[in-house]
């Protein structure tokens, strides 16, 4: 163990003070007054041309998303869009809340590594285990912000006290499973608190601007930012939980989940069924739908936010899932023709986008509405040939970058995959590496190199290759407690997860992992095609400016030169 050292000034960055948040409260700085942003997980941005256009041997070749064609037609569509890397979920969130990178927000994944935290004094859910903190002693843990710290996380209300069969939020997250901070007398580290810098949702909450978003966890209320608070409405069924009847539900695409459409599945996560994915996903949709008329997500009286928004889970699913006894998801090749399984998602979640705009269009909102429709990240690889599970079936082929490490004793217990009751290392088609001694680093590498058929090695990032986009990683004050030492980039298609469930993965640097769906539309532009490369990172101040506040007002913005989407006809529309 190490004596608490000062922490690196410049990850205080959430605490900063350099721009004063714009406190005007009259909303009259420009036409747009409310910012939809949604996010379809692993939607690529070959998708969206492949369902606007049509394709020959998919629906007589006639487009099969009219809704988000029609969106294109009065919006630009930057299909050169790139998403953080690595392209978690969790990263891939905060960047768009953002506008950083996980350099400055440090956020890497959802279970990552910070060399100053301690571990929780509860075993979460998933494994991660308790253990002591002392305060003013840095020891260094695994970090968990998933389905983990829930307090029940087979509900689907994550087991909040007293909450309704399909609500919990922010009350379903149990404190004793959250990592701690010998630095301030080993108090919880609370998921907004995790994050770095400001969110959108602070700055226009801060503005006197109402604020809503859905998600998939109750601990990715880390897009409150610092401090929480921002978040006039938060909803977050647990996607993760037992797969339960849906009284009055039906889908947008109509299916009733009044019973469980797909009993025959695996009930215990939603993501498990095509069908069951569905009815997950339509409960945030009515949510939307609920704020879209002015009332919370659960229909309670209140006023339509100047952000929200959802995540879809549906994609990603039809991307990934080969479900036994039904059938297998995913492309039918490398142009990105899908199969009948995920075309049905692709159609599901266009109808909720339709549902959406007649709501917005009735409550008479269309022309002071931006519509965003992006994703935290794509899905690796579109080329049903490519995907190649690393280890296989029974331990053959291959084995990952962390347990080749951790068999040479350069891992840390809490992230070594050789833990059995651990959460595991931070591996799916990239591996971050966090090792016991940065002196290992040379060693580490050589032995990875010394078997690239092992692990289906495609590059590695390490020293000077991996300063150029991340903090030196290190103790303060020199470096940066969350930065790995070591990120390694498998050849396309490689997982690590050893799955045969699955078709794809994401997380990676690879295209199909981060080339992502970006269409930003309001009936006042004219339809564009953005050629340029563009980052996700670029939503959090392109939301600000659409709503006639300051980008500047975000940390992620100011330490990383972040600048607003480009070629956006925002002058015709203040």
């Amino acid at each position: 163990m190490r004596a608490l050292v000062p922490l690196f000034a410049a990850f205080a960055v959430a605490a900063s003070a350099a721009v004063a948040q714009n406190t005007n409260t009259d909303w009259n700085r420009s036409q747009i007054k409310h910012v939809l942003l949604i996010s379809v997980d692993g939607m690529h941005a070959v998708d969206l041309l492949n369902c606007a256009a049509g394709i020959p041997s998919v629906n007589d070749g006639q487009p099969f998303c009219p809704n988000l064609a029609a969106l294109a037609g009065t919006g630009l569509d930057y299909v050169a869009a790139s998403t953080s890397k690595p392209s978690d979920s969790f990263p891939g969130l905060m960047t768009l809340m953002t506008g950083a990178t996980p350099r400055t927000m440090g956020v890497y994944y959802d279970v990552a590594y910070d060399r100053t935290l301690s571990p929780p004094s509860v075993t979460t859910g998933n494994g991660n285990a308790s253990g002591a903190c002392t305060p003013g002693v840095i020891t260094g843990y695994t970090t968990e912000y998933d389905e983990g710290i829930d307090i029940d996380q087979t509900k689907l209300n994550g087991g909040a006290p007293g909450a309704g069969l399909t609500d919990g939020g922010i009350a379903s997250i149990d404190v004793s499973r959250l990592d701690r901070d010998p630095t301030q007398g080993c108090a919880p580290v609370y998921p907004w608190n995790f994050v770095r810098t400001n969110t959108i949702f602070g700055v226009v909450h801060a503005a006197g601007g109402y604020t809503a978003w859905s998600d998939k966890h109750p601990s990715y209320s880390a897009v409150a930012g610092p401090g929480g608070g921002s978040l006039n409405d938060y909803y977050s069924p647990e996607i993760n939980s037992g797969v339960i009847a849906l009284p009055g539900v039906t889908t947008p695409d109509g299916i009733s989940c009044s019973s469980i459409p797909d009993p025959t599945a695996n009930l215990s996560a939603w993501t498990d069924s095509f069908k069951n994915i569905k009815c997950y996903d339509t409960l945030k949709v009515n949510a939307i739908l609920n704020e879209i008329e002015g009332k919370t997500h659960d229909g309670k009286p209140a006023q339509t936010p100047a952000i929200f928004g959802m995540n879809f889970q549906a994609v990603s699913v039809g991307q990934k899932l080969i479900e036994k006894g039904v059938g297998t998801g995913g492309y039918l090749d490398a142009a990105g023709t899908p199969t009948s399984f995920l075309l049905s998602e692709i159609e599901f979640v266009d109808d909720a986008v339709g549902e959406w705009v007649k709501a917005i269009k009735d409550r008479g909102q269309y022309e002071s509405t931006l519509i965003i429709i992006t994703a935290k990240h794509g899905q690796s690889p579109i080329d049903p040939n490519r995907y190649d599970a690393v280890p296989g079936p029974s331990g053959a082929n291959g084995e990952s970058p962390a347990t080749l490490l951790a068999g040479a004793g350069y891992i840390p217990y809490s992230e070594s995959p050789l833990n059995s009751t651990g959460v595991g290392s931070t591996e799916d088609d990239v591996s971050l590496l966090w090792l016991n001694d940065a002196s290992d680093t040379v060693p580490a590498v050589q032995l990875l190199e010394a078997n690239p058929t092992v692990i289906g090695l495609g590059q590695i990032y390490d020293g000077p290759t991996l300063a150029l986009n991340y903090n030196v990683p290190g103790l303060p004050p020199d470096g940066d407690p969350r930065t790995p030492d070591i990120i390694v980039t498998p050849n396309v298609g490689v997982t690590y997860t050893g799955s045969s469930t699955k078709l794809s993965e994401h997380g990676g640097f690879a295209h199909d992992d981060t080339n992502v769906i970006m269409l930003v539309s309001n009936p006042a532009f004219a339809p564009r095609t953005i050629y340029t490369n563009v980052g996700t990172n670029q939503v959090a101040p392109t939301v600000l400016k659409a709503l006639g506040l300051d980008p500047r007002s975000l940390d992620g913005v100011r330490f990383e030169g972040t600048t607003v989407l480009p070629d956006l006809p925002f002058g015709s529309i203040q």
